[in-house]
This record gives C-alpha cells, sequence and structure tokens, in this order.
C-alpha cells in the first residue's frame, strides 16, 4: 500500500470522519454502541473497544476508531509491530490518536458461519492454531480468540482481532471453541442453521461458568 493513498485516508479520516462519527462505550463487556456514521462511510464491525468501518474509494483499508475512554490503541499497535507481515493476520499502516488504518481481512466468521449454515473446513481450525502458535513465538498471548474474532476467507482462517495478545492471564477460549468444533460442530450441526437465541445463549452461559 503506498504512503501516498495512507496520507490522502488520513486526510479524510481526520476532516470527514471523526469529527461526525458517534459512538459510545456503555458496557466493557459488550460492544460498543454506533449512534452516527458518516455518509460515505460505512460500518464493517463492532467490538468492545472499536468501531471498523471502509469508505468506498479505498478497498483494502479499514479504520479502526476506538470509543472515547477506551484505552488499548498503544497495545494493539504494538501486536502488530511484533506480528509484522502474516497470512493469517491484518496489517497496521497507520495510528492516530484514536484510530488505527489496517489492512482489510474479508471473509465471514466463525460466528456468522454458524448462524447461516455455512460449513466451515478443518482447514480453518488448523490455520487459525497456527496463526497462534506464530503469535507466541513473538511473545505474544493469544487471548479472547472466538468466533466473532476468526474469519473464514477464501476456504481458510484468519484472525481478525488481536487487540487483547499482550494481556498475561490465560484464556481458554480457543481451546473450547475447538472441542465444541470437535465434539458437536463437525460431527452434528455443521450444515445446519443455528438461531441466534440459540448462540447467544450458549456465549451467555459460557461466560457465566468461566467467570
Amino acid at each position: 500500500m503506498s504512503r501516498e493513498r495512507i496520507g490522502q485516508l488520513i486526510v479524510l479520516v481526520e476532516r470527514e470522519l471523526l469529527p461526525l462519527l458517534r459512538i459510545e462505550s456503555v458496557n466493557p463487556h459488550n460492544p460498543i454502541e454506533v449512534q452516527a456514521v458518516p455518509k460515505p462511510w460505512k460500518r464493517v464491525g463492532t467490538g468492545n473497544y472499536a468501531v471498523v468501518v471502509s469508505h468506498p474509494e479505498y478497498d483494502g483499508l479499514v479504520v479502526k476508531v476506538y470509543a472515547p475512554g477506551r484505552e488499548g490503541l498503544e497495545e494493539e499497535v504494538e501486536v502488530y509491530r511484533r506480528l509484522g507481515r502474516h497470512p493469517a493476520y491484518s496489517e497496521c499502516y497507520h495510528a492516530g490518536s484514536s484510530y488505527l488504518i489496517l489492512r482489510r481481512l474479508s471473509g465471514i466468521t466463525l460466528y456468522n458461519c454458524v448462524l447461516r449454515g455455512i460449513s466451515i473446513p478443518r482447514q480453518v481450525i488448523d490455520d487459525i492454531d497456527a496463526a497462534l502458535r506464530y503469535a507466541r513465538s513473538k511473545g505474544l498471548n493469544p487471548h479472547d480468540v472466538h468466533g466473532k474474532n476468526v474469519m473464514l476467507q477464501d476456504g481458510r482462517g484468519v484472525v481478525v482481532d488481536v487487540s487483547d495478545f499482550l494481556k498475561q492471564e490465560p484464556c481458554r477460549m480457543w481451546d473450547d471453541l475447538k472441542k465444541a468444533y470437535d465434539c458437536f460442530y463437525f460431527p452434528i450441526v455443521r450444515k445446519m442453521k443455528i438461531p441466534e437465541w440459540m448462540l447467544t445463549a450458549v456465549r451467555k452461559g459460557y461466560r457465566y461458568f468461566n467467570r
């Protein structure tokens, strides 16, 4: 990605996006609330820390904007610095005071695959396993890796969110997801559509029993 193109996007972010974007973090355990996204920007995704948006004239790039009062931007920049270039991860091209410009990863989250009845190949699980081993080799601690933070992209697995990879406490989420894949998903439900209320109940139950 050329520096000129990144520079042009920086100008648009700081002059057009940030002054009119309205986002708020109400509960740190739930996705932030998005009240307004100025046109022609489009919301790509929402997490507990930030919203990710894109501009139609800048294919292959997204802007991740942290909600006011939410920390972690500097840590995420450090994670991307350590990861460098890897096919299963995005790259950080620029860091502003409250936003990052990242290479866009296209695909569908494993969570949405289950919702829509799209089969998740075992190759995806193997790819994500390999990506997490790579992160550990760089001194990182993969954390908060779950179905909404990993994607199926052209038959391969990619990791979308690395913002918590500097946390030191252990995290069982990915190991538990793999067990669910082997025990329930692959042999029973891989081609079934699972209603969202059921996935929400599973997510809340998992969070409760792992406190």
